[in-house]
């Protein structure tokens, strides 16, 4: 095969390319995965991000559909044509991830000690006063002096784009909280993240299969990053999933690490993933970010 005609479209596991091609072939110790997004998915940048290294392109699906991910991804094998250099798949799940929905986009300013109702009644507009939340068994999970936080991952206490709650009562389905840092939060979505709280949600949610069986099959993704893994079950669950999705069986595991929960069944879920991801963000906010190496 002359390199000329090395496509993306060729029947070729991407994932082989992390391997070396022959006995006497020294490769790079060290491989990069690159999150594609609104500022990488030009053919320009990812030509780029190709020829400084990056042989793992991350779609995060915790953003966005999958249509504007294709257009992406189309992006990515145009630029693989022109620099000759093969890149991986990786789908990354969004998992029992809870959201705050903010659908007018409007600036949401929060102020220190004023209260803030989370609701999971999404139909509601956000508010300095009132953010729905895509979760609607929060108040079984949550008591009064447990923590919420809102906004960018690890917190540092200068930031004024996040925002730290605490829980100070529960009525019915929504939770009454206390703000403990002024903020303003912007954007369409914002990640919420209850510390060291179980939220009783799948690992690989109806929205991850779905995602996985249509976008993941189509595009034949080389590895399947599996957020919010917390038992070795969860990577078996997954597993099984794959192993009747075609080419799928072949597709490897990488095990996110996100919370305490994970990080206590570090060991057993090494033994079932093909790799592990340490999210040091929420890491962060589970535990102390000092302890977070």
């Amino acid at each position: 095969m002359q390199s000329s005609h090395l496509l993306l479209e060729e029947p070729i596991r991407m994932a082989s390319i992390l391997k070396p091609s022959k006995a006497s072939f020294f490769p790079a110790m060290t491989k990069i995965v690159g999150t594609l997004g609104p500022r990488s998915r030009s053919v320009e940048v990812l030509s780029g991000c190709l020829k400084a290294g990056m042989s793992v392109a991350r779609f995060d699906f915790s953003w966005h559909d999958p249509e504007y991910h294709q257009e992406t991804l189309e992006n990515l094998k145009a630029a693989v044509k022109l620099t000759k250099k093969l890149c991986a798949v990786m789908l990354d799940t969004v998992g029992p991830e809870l959201q705050v929905v903010n659908k007018s986009e409007k600036a949401i300013s929060l102020e220190a000690d004023a209260t803030v109702i989370l609701t999971p009644d999404e139909g509601q507009e956000a508010s300095s006063n009132l953010l729905p939340i895509n979760f609607d068994g929060l108040s079984k999970a949550v008591k009064k002096g447990d923590t919420i936080f809102i906004g960018q991952y690890l917190f540092t206490g200068s930031e004024t784009t996040s925002v730290w709650l605490e829980v100070s009562e529960v009525q019915g389905n929504d939770v009454v909280c206390v703000i403990k840092n002024t903020a303003t939060l912007t954007g369409a979505l914002f990640t919420l993240h209850a510390s060291q709280i179980r939220i009783e949600l799948p690992t690989l949610s109806d929205k991850d299969k779905e995602v996985i069986s249509s976008w993941g099959v189509k595009n034949k993704i080389d590895f399947l990053s599996l957020s919010y893994t917390r038992h070795a079950e969860d990577v078996r669950h997954a597993r099984e999933f794959l192993s009747k999705q075609g080419d799928l069986y072949q597709t490897q595991i990488f095990a996110k690490i996100e919370n305490i929960e994970g990080l206590n069944h570090f060991d057993e879920i090494l033994q079932e993933a093909d790799g592990i991801i340490l999210s040091r963000g929420n890491l962060g906010i589970d535990l102390p970010p000092e302890k977070v190496s």
